[in-house]
């Protein structure tokens, strides 16, 4: 249990390496009043795969694929640059927290110690219920990969489209029994689950690189396509760019995880740092190409495929049933790995929450498994949340689009809530550049630059968020007469809120157990 608030506002504590024979990990949680619980196994490689998974290319890219095309065209690939820098920006100062507060929960520990108690509360609470939608949204990403490898995995009907009743229930069910695994994994040990992490990325890495380089050798048109409309829902090339930015606003989000590992990596003031920014970069870098490639070598722009069934019909239509079914059993390794880093990363940031006891039954939640390092309860709460959530897919197919923009809207508010804190502790003086990892050597930072790439981050979060929350009808309730998913974002934050509110009133009154 903690023994000082993490919500105390005060200079950056300095930073020398750990004396010999210490631990340098276990005396850089101590600084800010906790103790060693979690096991410190990760190495700078598990670090990166803890960002790289969460983003994952491949489960994203294949996912939101094909709504971006069919929104915004082959232009839609514009905005892929666009929020590759966006996002960049943010992972710059997250990235500068990181180095000074290497610690689980670390949105909710950074906002804390950036601004208020309640602040930094609800930060980590818009956090970790957007973690939690965004693990069912993960998990429902199986539906657009399975059925084209095997229509075996068509469990309910016949029409595997997402977007389809049919295709929408089966994608639930597959999601759940994903959830279950996933779940498993993340309660047994943080070892089994870091070599999980590990060979999925590896893997990962190598059946993108592979997509892109078949993709690029099997083009039927050039690259001068990606500056048209053709076919786009949205009217106008604004308009294209805005809604078809969703599909990179998906992809390119939670790279912090590896500061939320933290405190299970090795010289995390050293390492977590970096691979925020490596794991991001390739992320985007590869995303990018493998959007670019879909674009080149889809057998029709015009046909109406590209906008249902995505780069899944790229890959079997341009390279075959063997290599393309091939590739995409990678995709569902991704998927799954995926799945279970996201999980993870909601988990780390219960688990710290609750150690601070800012959470219902949050004794229960703090506990840590002495032989396996894992933090068994949030890991059964994500799971089982998760899975409920699923269930909207019963109710109507409008809920695959609905959970996936509304998990990025969390996301990207909590972002905000951490960048927006920093640049007033910035334009204040009080963020200091000062101090040194556990090699000796001088912390990350942006130095004079701080402040302007602070500030273009906050704009573009708050910009972000406003874009992909925005109620239109044309894209949340395209066929009319749901209003609840035209409005599924704004009402769920709102709900969110409302129960934060909720909470923190009766908390007021009687100490949570």
């Amino acid at each position: 249990m903690t023994t000082s608030s993490p919500a105390d506002v005060r200079p950056d504590p300095p930073h020398s390496p750990a004396p010999a024979g210490h631990p340098a990990g276990d005396r850089s949680l101590a600084e800010f009043g906790y103790r060693q619980e979690l096991h410190r196994s990760l190495g700078r490689y598990a670090s990166f795969a803890a960002g790289f998974s969460f983003i994952s290319v491949l489960t994203t890219v294949f996912q939101f694929f094909a709504f971006g095309f069919a929104f915004g065209g082959p232009a839609f690939f514009w905005a892929w640059p666009v929020v590759l820098v966006g996002q960049l920006l943010v992972a710059a100062c997250f990235a500068e927290l990181a180095a000074r507060y290497p610690i689980s929960g670390a949105i909710y520990q950074w906002s804390s110690r950036l601004s208020t108690p309640s602040f930094g509360w609800f930060a980590g609470w818009i956090m970790v219920i957007g973690q939690i939608v965004v693990v069912a949204a993960a998990a429902l990403a199986l539906q657009m990969v399975l059925p084209a490898i095997w229509p075996g995995f068509q469990l309910i009907g016949t029409d595997a489209s997402p977007v389809s009743p049919d295709g929408a229930a089966n994608a639930a069910v597959l999601g759940v029994v994903l959830l279950a695994l996933t779940t498993l994994v993340n309660v047994v040990d943080n070892r089994v689950m870091s070599v999980i992490n590990r060979v999925g990325v590896t893997a990962e890495i190598i059946g993108a690189v592979l997509i892109v380089v078949l993709l690029l050798t099997h083009s039927e048109r050039t690259p001068g396509i990606t500056f048209h409309t053709t076919g786009a829902a949205q009217s106008g090339l604004f308009g294209a760019l805005a809604v078809g930015s969703f599909t990179a606003a998906y992809v390119m989000i939670g790279f912090d995880s590896a500061g939320e590992m933290s405190e299970e990596t090795h010289n995390p003031r050293r390492t977590a740092p970096r691979t925020i920014l490596t794991a991001l970069g390739a992320a985007g870098l590869l995303g990018g190409l493998i959007v670019l490639g879909g674009l080149l070598a889809a057998p029709s722009l015009t046909d109406g495929r590209l906008g249902v069934d995505g780069l899944s019909y790229v890959l079997t239509s341009s390279l075959g049933d063997g290599v393309g079914k091939a590739l995409l059993a990678d995709v569902v390794v991704a998927i799954a790995v995926a799945t279970l880093a996201i999980q993870t990363a909601a988990c780390r940031m219960l688990f710290s929450m609750a150690r601070d006891g800012r959470l219902p039954f949050s004794a229960r939640l703090a506990r840590v498994n002495p032989r396996t390092g894992m933090p068994s309860a949030p890991a059964l709460v994500v799971g089982v949340l998760a899975a409920a959530l699923l269930l909207l897919n019963f109710a109507s197919p409008d809920a695959f689009l609905a959970i996936g923009t509304t998990c990025i809207v969390m996301l990207y508010l909590a972002y905000a809530m951490v960048t927006g804190p920093l640049l007033v502790r910035r334009l204040r003086g009080g963020f200091s550049s000062a101090g040194t990892d556990e090699t000796g050597a001088p912390l990350f930072s942006l130095g004079r630059w701080g402040i302007p790439v602070n500030a273009l981050a906050l704009l573009y979060g708050l910009l972000m968020t406003v874009n992909l929350a925005w109620p239109r009808a044309a894209v949340y309730d395209p066929a009319g007469g749901h209003w609840y998913f035209q409005w599924f974002t704004v009402l769920f934050l709102a709900a969110t809120l409302a129960v934060g509110v909720a909470f923190r009133a009766y908390r007021a009154r009687k100490p949570v157990s």
